[in-house]
């Protein structure tokens, strides 16, 4: 049974649920932070997937990445699976701007983190609801 790592959940904001992934939004409004974790249970690394949920993860983080890129109008997008601090298998997909408060360094640990306002959190959970797909189920409030 799949059961998010109590670090993401801490640290996190749940937006809903891709096929395969959860998706959730880093509580740290200094960057547009999103995080994929695919709902398998004792998943660590990508190659630990079925062949099938590797490509769906790609999917995924594909779709996910061209919206926000768009929708943000990014410099850059930062993708990556580290799980170094947690292990369960998770990837970020970090929208990034040239005068963001890190730029051009990696996000993590340059600054503290800002939790999101409610009006915040309001804004970008409408942007996402006109962008994602059927295939997507938005948490319910």
């Amino acid at each position: 049974m799949f059961v998010l790592d109590s670090r993401l959940a801490q640290d996190t904001v749940a937006i809903g649920d891709f096929p395969l992934c959860r998706l959730l939004l880093s509580n740290d409004s200094n960057y547009p932070w999103f995080i994929l974790v695919p709902r398998r249970p004792d998943i660590n690394e990508v190659f630990q997937l079925v062949t099938a949920d590797q490509l769906q993860l790609w999917r995924e983080t594909t779709t996910l990445s061209q919206l926000l890129k768009d929708s943000f109008n990014a410099d850059k997008l930062n993708i990556a699976t580290l799980g170094n601090v947690v292990s369960q298998l998770h990837m970020h997909v970090i929208v990034r701007f040239r005068d963001d408060a890190a730029w051009p360094a990696p996000v993590w640990g340059k600054h503290p983190a800002q939790p999101y306002t409610v009006q915040q959190l309001s804004a970008i959970g409408e942007r996402l609801r006109g962008l994602l797909t059927d295939d997507f189920r938005f948490e319910q409030a």
